[in-house]
């Protein structure tokens, strides 16, 4: 109800000189305004406010946080080791899936992922995943970061990164084509589509709230030349507030007097077609964060025939590709101490999204008859026997 009221009652009007001496309100779109780009409020407009976000985050994080690891030194797999140890059990509050899901998250939402590892005489103890948003990084003279500083309220911690054998932090960041330091989070391509689905909500709760129709116009047609005074302009937007406005006032009959005429302004159905703007906004946030709208539910997408292949295009296109990054990360990070040159990669047979896949090429490797079976064996990812 209070739609335009402020360019019908904000001040006392001139006398006009019109046939109908009426008065109208009329309300013009106006600037667009937009979510700040820095990392701290797009992760906050973004995981905690937009459900598109945080479901496509939480999928692709716990996806990834699921696979299991498997830990070669050269052409040898390992089945125990000390990091697998350290993985499974990084701390006293995570295990690995928790701990990969951390950093996957940072990455989703900050575009950077922290690892602090705690080392007992040289050996790695516990991993740690922290904050983007309170780590500052110290460039040395070469430009390269010589030290990391951790803010947490008024204590900092500074990790030197010329720390023996391993340094204290793992700075991961995704591929930022104008920042030497920092990775582009995929909410920042994404924050206009944000910002639309964010305002669509809004605007439809708003719409909710007073009746589920927009505002009309107030036209007074009092005597030619004379407007309202400016307690009256008070006292009726005052009765309008407390008695009009709101869900539990929808439908209630409007009572007018004194030459005032209650005009709505109606929208066009098309104006009105939020939800178009809404599902069209969200499979572009989707689409930063290489998550198929068919996962998340948003209708209007046919690029896959059915959901098993929009889980497939999930798994090949997002999810493998970004453990496979943090996993050999966290491997040519550790490997000074333990004295080796370690691969951590992800065990796709564990994966049952991929299962046709595996089964297909295993199918198709046995019929191979030119193929000897130590061949076989490397063609589906298996080493030579021992």
């Amino acid at each position: 109800m209070a739609f335009g009221f402020a360019h019908l009652f904000g001040r006392r009007r001139e006398a006009k000189s019109h046939p109908a001496g009426s008065l109208v309100a009329l309300h013009a779109g106006g600037r667009a305004v937009w979510s700040a780009r820095d990392p701290a409020t797009l992760a906050r407009e973004g995981y905690p406010k937009n459900p598109v976000v945080h479901r496509a985050v939480r999928m692709v994080a716990e996806a990834l946080g699921g696979v299991p690891l498997a830990l070669s030194e050269g052409d040898r797999e390992l089945d125990r080791h000390p990091l697998l140890d350290l993985l499974a059990r990084p701390n006293a509050r995570q295990g690995k899936a928790g701990l990969l899901e951390a950093v996957a998250a940072h990455l989703l939402t900050a575009g950077d992922a922290y690892l602090e590892v705690v080392s007992i005489e040289g050996e790695p103890r516990e991993l740690h995943a922290l904050r983007p948003d309170r780590m500052r990084l110290e460039a040395g003279p070469d430009g390269w970061p010589e030290a990391y500083e951790y803010r947490v309220g008024a204590t900092v911690v500074r990790y030197d990164q010329r720390a023996e054998p391993v340094a204290p932090i793992l700075h991961l960041c995704l591929f930022n084509p104008l920042d030497d330091h920092f990775g582009l989070s995929p909410l920042e391509p994404a924050a206009a589509a944000v910002d639309l689905h964010n305002a669509a909500s809004a605007w439809n709760k708003a719409l909710l709230d007073n009746a589920a129709r927009p505002s009309g116009a107030l036209i007074y047609k009092g005597p030619e030349g004379q407007g309202l005074a400016d307690d009256q302009v008070e006292r009726l937007k005052e009765e309008l507030e407390a008695q009009f406005s709101g869900a539990a006032n929808a439908g209630r009959p409007l009572l007018l007097d004194g030459g005032l005429d209650w005009r709505p302004m109606s929208l066009t159905p098309q104006e009105m077609d939020f939800l178009s703007a809404k599902n069209s906004a969200a499979r572009e946030i989707a689409l930063a964060f290489g998550v198929p709208p068919m996962l998340l539910g948003i209708p209007g997408d046919a690029t896959y025939a059915n959901y098993a292949q929009a889980n497939v295009a999930l798994w090949r296109q997002t999810v493998i590709p970004l453990l496979g990054r943090i996993a050999q990360a966290i491997a040519n990070w550790l490997s000074p101490a333990y004295g080796a040159e370690l691969t951590l990669t992800p065990d796709l047979d564990a994966v049952e999204a991929l299962s046709a896949e595996r089964e297909s090429l295993w199918r198709r490797v046995t019929a191979a008859d030119f193929l000897t079976d130590e061949e076989k064996r490397a063609a589906v990812g298996y080493g030579a026997r021992t």
